[in-house]
């Protein structure tokens, strides 16, 4: 049914991704599909990297590490931008066709009221393009 599958990481952040990052194996290994792992950084240096290129190459090396524990085809694809924070949702869209993903897994928040001002990442990206689109809700604390 779905023959590639793009979850968006942030490096910084990976331990509180472990719920998108569980389903997105989990659906990949049911489909045997790849997994696209994609990553928005900055242009200028940052906490996980100074170049773009350096975050590619750490990427990559994440992508290969969860290709080695759940033996799954995977691949890796940066985006750099000079304001990820306000361009992220416009990105991932585009990064949706340009890797060819079919479904999207990602981590969201719980609905708030500020949702009808600022809606979600997920919710843009799910109105805005014509793939499928998981939204996985973190566990409660």
């Amino acid at each position: 049914m779905y023959s590639k599958i793009m979850v968006p990481v942030d490096l910084a952040h990976l331990k509180v991704l472990e719920p998108s990052l569980q389903a997105v194996t989990d659906l990949a290994r049911h489909y045997q599909t790849e997994v696209c792992y994609v990553g928005v950084t900055s242009s200028a240096p940052s906490s996980v990297a100074r170049t773009p290129q350096e975050y590619q190459q750490k990427l990559e090396a994440f992508a290969q590490q969860q290709a080695t524990a759940h033996g799954q085809p995977v691949s890796a694809h940066t985006i750099s931008s000079s304001d990820p924070v306000a361009d992220l949702d416009d990105l991932l869209i585009k990064a949706i066709d340009d890797v060819g993903a079919d479904l999207v897994v990602m981590l969201t928040h719980p609905p708030k009221h500020l949702d009808v001002i600022m809606p979600s990442h997920g919710g843009k990206i799910a109105t805005h393009t014509d793939a499928s689109v998981f939204l996985i809700r973190p566990p409660r604390s």
